[in-house]
């Protein structure tokens, strides 16, 4: 029993109901964006979706923020973004328009006439702008007026600027740029780069494909010898769990899925990683699973749907009775990670997509 029976069953899997239903349209008749973007997942999920989408757009300030313990404003607003776009709204259409676009103009008016999309004394800047350029490049492939295309086609052009002259001599990335962080880097910051970069890319945005490279290089140089990632290639210690599950989904971004080195992580990752639903209750569960679900879910099959389940009961166990999740960092930032793992199946955002 997968927890995953069609909507409208008549002896049909949902891919072949879909499928019929497009037929029976004959392409002149489509779905609405929410409801097409909702139609892979399973009745609880939608229930625990909603409740926890409901309270992510009651959480969100005047000024257009979220935020986690009075601080991360910036990347607490560019992961709540994503989880709403994940449900289908768009800054012009859907249940959470407003929010979406509130939150995309909070983003757009943090960036610095050096290209930094965050605040300069912020001693880890560097993730509030991985985060910030996926999300304003998901919002731009999705984005119809044309004055916040510009706006947000110039913003993105800077932040990239910044994100290749902020990378380390190593090919990496630190919680500062390379010149205020004495060239330092490690794996996490790395990742929100990466994936940023290839948000941007996939939009239009002109990317250099070298950066790219020697940020694949530069994961590389951390894989130690049982196939994890350590925490950075200046400290070549043990691997970390939670970062070797982030540079996975990094490298499957950067479109590395063969190979010894990118199998002995994926091993690795599996091994670790494996049953969401176990007893492992550790402090970084939630970003672990945030980017192991997205690698899972491109490799697909049935190890995908198997771990799928897994996943969705672990989460819709902890669900609180106001919509939201706790955890470490704070309940916007858990409640974004978990709705964002859940709608993977919407296939709403360009960069989730398989």
């Amino acid at each position: 029993m997968t927890g995953r029976e069609p909507d409208l069953n008549f002896g049909l899997t949902r891919r072949e109901a879909m499928g019929s239903m497009a037929a029976l349209l004959g392409g002149g008749l489509a779905l609405n964006p929410e409801r097409r973007a909702q139609a892979a997942l399973s009745p609880a999920v939608k229930k625990a979706v909603k409740k926890g989408l409901d309270w992510v757009s009651e959480a969100q300030s005047r000024l257009g923020h979220w935020q986690a313990s009075n601080s991360y404003r910036i990347p607490m607003t560019a992961l709540a973004g994503i989880a709403l776009l994940s449900q289908g709204s768009t800054t012009k259409q859907g249940t959470y328009a407003a929010n979406v676009r509130r939150g995309a103009e909070y983003i757009l008016r943090q960036c610095r006439p050096n290209g930094l999309i965050g605040v300069i004394n912020d001693h880890r800047y560097t993730y509030g702008h991985g985060y910030s350029m996926l999300f304003l490049s998901q919002v731009l492939e999705k984005e119809k007026d044309d004055d916040r295309r510009k706006r947000l086609k110039d913003v993105l052009t800077r932040a990239v600027k910044f994100s290749a002259e902020a990378q380390t001599k190593a090919g990496g990335w630190g919680y500062v740029s390379a010149k205020d962080g004495n060239d330092f880097d490690e794996g996490s910051i790395t990742v929100t780069q990466v994936q940023g970069l290839h948000g941007c890319k996939n939009a239009g945005i002109k990317v250099p494909k070298a950066i790219i490279d020697r940020a694949v290089k530069y994961i590389y140089q951390c894989q130690m010898t049982d196939g994890g990632i350590c925490y950075s290639a200046r400290s070549r210690s043990s691997s970390r769990p939670a970062i070797s599950a982030a540079a996975l989904a990094a490298l499957f971004n950067a479109g590395e899925f063969e190979g010894a080195k990118v199998k002995r992580l994926i091993a690795y990752c599996k091994n670790k990683h494996s049953n969401p639903d176990g007893g492992n209750r550790f402090g970084h569960w939630h970003y672990t699973y945030y980017y192991y679900a997205q690698a899972m879910y491109r490799m697909g099959g049935k190890n995908w749907e198997e771990f799928r389940d897994q996943l969705d009961r672990r989460i819709l166990g902890e669900q609180t009775a106001n919509g939201s999740w706790t955890g470490y960092i704070g309940p916007i930032f858990v409640t974004a990670l978990n709705l964002t793992m859940l709608q993977l199946e919407n296939a709403r955002l360009p960069f989730f997509k398989k």
